[in-house]
């Protein structure tokens, strides 16, 4: 459960960074229109913000992948489970249709 919080709290942190990012005008390009220019290098411009715009983009997709990835290996983990109390519930049902016929008999 904690896993799951810490997961859902990175991806609203990287929703709302992303989401932020629309106040910082075009990436690479120098200060934005926000308030706030994201950093020295992105103040700047030129080919220094537009990599270092591109690299802060990839790290937010790898990120974002890596959460996906996260979140689908926690529902196969329930799935797994589920289908394993199933399969013991079932054998439970057997168990007691066998008594019942024993007191029938």
């Amino acid at each position: 459960m904690a896993r799951f919080l810490q997961t859902n709290f990175r991806n609203v942190f990287a929703t709302q960074l992303r989401m932020s990012s629309d106040q910082l005008g075009e990436l690479g390009k120098g200060a934005g229109k926000g308030g706030g220019g994201g950093g020295s290098i992105r103040e700047a411009g030129g080919a220094f913000g537009k990599k270092q715009a591109m690299e802060e983009e990839m790290y937010f997709k790898r990120k974002e992948k890596e959460q996906l990835d996260s979140l689908k290996q926690h529902h196969q983990g329930e799935i797994n489970h589920h289908k394993k109390e199933i399969d013991r519930l079932q054998k439970e049902i057997k168990r007691h249709e066998g008594k019942m016929d024993e007191l029938k008999g």
